[in-house]
């Protein structure tokens, strides 16, 4: 078995959901040399996500932003989160709630040196802030060559 660990830090983006997947496949090309694995992608941020979904139609994305901004708003029936009062922002506890429901890690099969993913599924970046941030993503491969 092998292990091989990177860094790729993200084009900035602010409050939306992006498929990011060729932006990921792009930055590894040390996945072409692994036969069977794994790729663990961790998202160091906390008010971030990381998801497998639906990649052909950008309705999806769209859709996606619209339920999490209404399933956690940037207030709660007009009164604050505590949070906000350390000066980061409405939306920074907001995003960070969004961070823990969806998650910052996806695990993803390697065979024959490509991403085992389904015909409709790609990578998304969700941001969940409206100030563009850039995104670090630790990128660790472990398999076969």
């Amino acid at each position: 078995m092998s292990w091989y660990q990177k860094k790729i830090s993200l084009k900035s983006r602010s409050r939306g959901a992006y498929l990011i997947t060729e932006e990921i496949i792009n930055a590894l090309p040390e996945l072409k040399d692994y036969k069977v694995g794994v790729l663990h992608l961790f998202l160091q941020h906390t008010s971030a996500g990381l998801s497998l979904n639906e990649n052909w139609d950008s309705d999806v994305r769209q859709d996606l932003n619209l339920a999490l901004n209404e399933l956690v708003p940037d207030d709660v029936k007009g009164t604050h989160y505590a949070h906000s009062s350390a000066g980061e922002g409405p939306d920074d506890m907001p995003g960070h709630i969004k961070s823990t429901l969806v998650g910052t890690d996806l695990t993803i099969p390697i065979s024959n040196g490509r991403l085992a993913t389904g015909t409709w599924q790609g990578i998304y970046l969700l941001e969940f802030r409206d100030y563009q941030h850039t995104r670090n993503v630790v990128a660790t491969i472990n398999g076969q060559k």
